[in-house]
């Protein structure tokens, strides 16, 4: 249920209703002694906030970041950098095969 802001102008006080958005306006203070008019203020609203898993923070990402990140990935993807990740074992000779580094013998 929403939270509402009223304001009594008769004895000005300010104080929060909790009323389904079906719900009539106040229009009395519920103060019993003061009885004044009062006036729903119009409020900031709240924030959403998703607890539990499959809410991530990044899904709501600017158009501005989302540009910067795929243009970041794109260029890590491409090879920007000229230096090349070097695989343990030492450099590969021109007749290794991919398999598992085993050469393969020609028989004559």
């Amino acid at each position: 249920m929403p939270t509402y802001d009223y304001h009594c102008q008769k004895c000005d006080r300010t104080f929060e209703i909790f009323q389904s958005m079906k719900d009539k306006k106040l229009t009395k203070c519920p103060d019993k002694t003061c009885g004044g008019k009062v006036e729903r203020l119009l409020g900031t609203g709240a924030g959403i906030i998703f607890k539990g898993s499959g809410f991530y923070e990044t899904d709501y990402r600017s158009d501005s970041y989302k540009a910067s990140a795929k243009a970041d990935s794109e260029k890590a993807s491409s090879g920007g950098d000229s230096k090349k990740e070097k695989k343990p074992g030492g450099a590969k000779k021109s007749g290794d095969s991919k398999g598992g580094g085993k050469q393969a013998k020609a028989s004559t």
